[in-house]
């Protein structure tokens, strides 16, 4: 007879639904999470639940905040001529990490994928152009930081088609080869991509 208790199962089943999380790692969370004492789960509990609660999208940008609009929108030391698009909350965090860029951001929220069914309405590419067609619009460039992948690439095109009659420029974040890499394990895309975003020395 197979030893199994239901409840201890749902959690397992419940933790192999978040991201990247298999079957003994969601075992392992679960047995963890059993073996916290009352005052930590109820920590735990009410840390996810005002997380959900209070986290939400920022009316300008779309990025993830707490408050109505979010720190980068409403930082006077920005650059306001420069937005950067990116697909996913995530990457403004690798951005912000650099420190190097001193621009503003619009989250996606996705990118086009017929494949999975995401159009051009199912993530924020209607709200860019709506903040990008205000009278005292100030923004000068924008930055196509999406993937290096198909639906990435895709949405790239797609919304540079959008935005180049409207007179912007759009350029496409380069990408290259990463520090340490040998070129021999690099493959052609990489290599060509690093060939046409060579600088001069």
């Amino acid at each position: 007879m197979k030893y199994s208790v239901a409840a201890l199962e749902k959690l397992i089943e419940q933790f192999e639904k978040l991201p990247s999380i298999g079957h003994k790692t969601a075992q392992r969370l679960a047995f963890h999470v059993l073996s916290m004492n009352d005052e930590q789960v109820k920590q735990f509990v009410d840390t996810v639940n005002s997380a959900h609660k209070n986290i939400h999208q920022c009316a300008v940008c779309c990025n993830l905040t707490e408050s109505e609009i979010c720190p980068v929108c409403e930082s006077s030391a920005r650059d306001r001529s420069v937005i950067c698009v990116v697909e996913d909350p995530r990457d403004v965090t690798v951005f912000e990490k650099t420190g190097e860029y001193e621009g503003l951001y619009h989250v996606l929220h996705g990118a086009i994928s017929p494949m999975n069914d995401v159009g051009p309405d199912d993530i924020r590419i209607k709200e860019l152009l709506e903040r990008l067609s205000v009278e005292d619009c100030e923004v000068k460039e924008i930055i196509m930081a999406t993937n290096p992948t198909v639906e990435g690439e895709a949405t790239a095109m797609y919304i540079s088609r959008l935005l180049k009659p409207m007179g912007f420029k759009v350029s496409r974040l380069a990408y290259g080869i990463p520090v340490g890499a040998d070129l021999e394990y690099t493959d052609e895309v990489t290599v060509s991509r690093a060939l046409e975003g060579r600088n001069e020395l």
